[in-house]
C-alpha cells in the first residue's frame, strides 16, 4: 500500500495532513500562549523590575532611579515590540504555506489581523490582572511590533524570489 506523502511548500516531508497543519500553526499558537502567560501576574512591571533593575545598576552605577525607571519602561515597551514582531512572523510562515489559497495570497494583512487582534485580546485580558492594567498604547506598540515583523517577513520574502529567478 502507497503510504500519502504531503510536501509543504518549504520541502518538509509530512506523513498526514494533520501534522502539517501543527508544522505551520503550532509555532504561533505556542508563542501566543507565551504571552498570554507572560502578560499575566508573571511577568508584571513589578515582577520585572526586581531581575532588570539590579543589571541595569551594575552597567549604570551613577544613574538616578528615576533613569533606571526610564530604562526599564523603555525595555518593556520593546520586548512589546519584539514579542508580537515574532507572533507575527510566525503567522505569516503559518499562512504563506497555508493549504487555503486566500490566507496563501493575503498572508500579510490575515497575519497583520491576527496580531491586532491578540494585541487587542491579550490588553482584555491584562485589565482582569490585578498587577497589570490594560493600555491601548500598548496595542498601538504591539502592532507596531508585528508590522515591523512583517515587513521584515515580506522583505526577505522579495529577496529570496529575485535570487530564485536569476
Amino acid at each position: 500500500m502507497k503510504e500519502l506523502t504531503i510536501q509543504t511548500r518549504y520541502g518538509e516531508d509530512d506523513q498526514s495532513p494533520a501534522r502539517g497543519r501543527w508544522w505551520r500553526y503550532g509555532p504561533p499558537i505556542v508563542w501566543a500562549a507565551l504571552i498570554f502567560i507572560g502578560s499575566g501576574d508573571l511577568l508584571s512591571g513589578s515582577h520585572t523590575g526586581g531581575f532588570l533593575l539590579k543589571p541595569l545598576r551594575l552597567l549604570f552605577p551613577h544613574a538616578s532611579e528615576a533613569t533606571l525607571g526610564v530604562i526599564h519602561f523603555w525595555i518593556r515597551k520593546a520586548g512589546h515590540l519584539t514579542e508580537y514582531g515574532i507572533l507575527a512572523g510566525l503567522t505569516a510562515r503559518a499562512f504563506r504555506s497555508s493549504s487555503l489559497e486566500f490566507l496563501r495570497r493575503g498572508w500579510f494583512w490575515a497575519a497583520l489581523t491576527v496580531v491586532v487582534v491578540y494585541s487587542l485580546s491579550d490588553e482584555f485580558h491584562q485589565s482582569f490582572v490585578p498587577s497589570r492594567g490594560a493600555s491601548l498604547h500598548d496595542c498601538v506598540i504591539d502592532s507596531i511590533g508585528g508590522l515591523l515583523g512583517l515587513t521584515i517577513v515580506w522583505c526577505w520574502h522579495r529577496r529570496s524570489q529575485r535570487k530564485m529567478r536569476r
